[in-house]
């Protein structure tokens, strides 16, 4: 007659103690728990395997986090499996594997992944932006499904309350961002086919509002007005010289001594400060109005790292805002923002009818395989001079007498 194993207690188990040696304790049914002699405890199966007939152990986790009860319905579960010719412990190692692939492939998992590659090719600042927007209304409702889970009406179900609230720009920049993260999971193996590829036309679309910004013959009323202004004088100089390199606010307000080229009359700024790193350092060739403006700030903080220091910590550089700031106090506001020169830059440039290309090289708007195919180095680099220099000397008359601190 066999011997009828008697089933374990919870005070059985609890009071188990290490030994000399390992032992178990029989459950019945294949289950035992298993006592190490450095006091761990843990559940074992054993089976035999339906087609090999060999015999196996399996184990079912550790105790307490596996506790009795959940033990004998493992040991429950892997009885139905052996019913059905199918190894227990094959079938824990597929789970698990299927787990694995199933936690690489949920839009957390993936955006992480897209986000390693999307950083190299913008500004530390917008990959910040652009993360931050996922975070906030996307990743928190959306960040666990796996990606061929997603639907569009999951996904517009989740953007329709930021719709509700008139951001349709933001709504329209999650589509796109949405979009470029599921085209990299097609791209990468892990998704057959984008299925959200129109869910930004679920929604209104934006309307395009232009930054304020002057129109050209406004220039002279600006430039008097700025040096009329009761402002600082590094922030006066600031909006000057974003003024003349067509730069933007952040580039500006980052600009450091070590980037100025005297040989060549440069300020070469990196590709990592760019809007859009990939297009590489931006080259600015250096006016005799930017070259004065440099010559004035040497006193002030050519001592330092940066061009433009912050009033409250000369080690740092200016925000990317102070210029703008300036502009509002001077009675500019909802007429003209700092990244607003750019426009009247290019209005003017264009009017005059300087080679597009060339403005929009330096506006840092074309590709740099554009740029190449349009003009071999050292030509495209003369254009842009003699553009630039014509563009401060404009700026000089425009002053009307003002005297702007890039007068030479």
């Amino acid at each position: 007659m066999p011997r009828i194993t008697k089933p374990l207690t919870s005070t059985e188990i609890k009071n188990s103690k290490p030994k000399g040696k390992e032992y178990k304790l029989n459950d019945g049914g294949g289950l035992s728990f298993r006592v190490r002699i450095n006091g761990t405890k843990d559940w074992i199966f054993r089976y035999y395997e339906p087609f090999t007939k060999k015999r196996k152990d399996i184990s079912f986790g550790s105790f307490p986090t596996v506790s009795l009860a959940d033990a004998r319905n493992k040991r429950d579960q892997a009885k139905k499996l052996l019913d059905n010719d199918v190894d227990p412990k094959a079938h824990q190692l597929e789970s698990k594997r299927l787990q694995t692939e199933e936690q690489a492939n949920t839009l957390l998992a993936i955006t992480q992944e897209w986000m390693t590659i999307k950083e190299t090719t913008v500004s530390l600042k917008f990959a910040v932006q652009i993360m931050a927007s996922l975070n906030n209304h996307v990743l928190p409702r959306l960040g666990n499904i796996t990606v061929d889970k997603l639907t569009p009406a999951l996904v517009i179900e989740v953007l329709n309350p930021i719709a509700a609230k008139g951001n349709a720009e933001t709504v329209r920049r999650l589509c796109q961002r949405i979009n470029e993260i599921l085209d990299f999971a097609v791209n990468t193996g892990r998704l057959q086919i984008n299925t959200l590829s129109k869910i930004n036309s679920a929604f209104i679309a934006p309307t395009k509002k232009n930054l304020p910004a002057l129109k050209p013959e406004e220039l002279p009323v600006f430039l008097n007005t700025l040096q009329k202004a009761s402002i600082k004088l590094v922030t006066r100089a600031l909006i000057e010289w974003q003024l003349n390199t067509m730069v933007r606010p952040s580039e500006a307000a980052m600009a450091e001594w070590q980037e100025i080229d005297y040989d060549n009359k440069l300020w070469v700024i990196p590709a990592h400060k760019m809007k859009k790193k990939s297009n590489g350092d931006h080259s600015v060739p250096l006016t005799k109005q930017t070259l004065a403006l440099l010559e004035m700030m040497k006193p002030i903080s050519g001592y330092g790292q940066h061009i433009f220091p912050a009033d409250r910590d000369p080690k740092t550089h200016v925000n990317s805002q102070t210029a703008n700031m300036a502009i509002k106090r001077m009675g500019y506001k909802d007429k003209l923002v700092s990244h607003g020169m750019r426009s009247i830059a290019s209005t003017v440039l264009n009017e005059e009818g300087f080679d597009y290309d060339v403005i929009e090289a330096s506006l840092a708007h074309v590709d740099k395989n554009t740029v190449r195919r349009a003009y071999n180095r050292t030509d495209y680099l003369e254009r842009r001079r003699v553009l630039m220099q014509w563009w401060s000397d404009y700026i000089e008359n425009a002053s009307r007498g003002s005297c702007t601190l890039a007068s030479t």
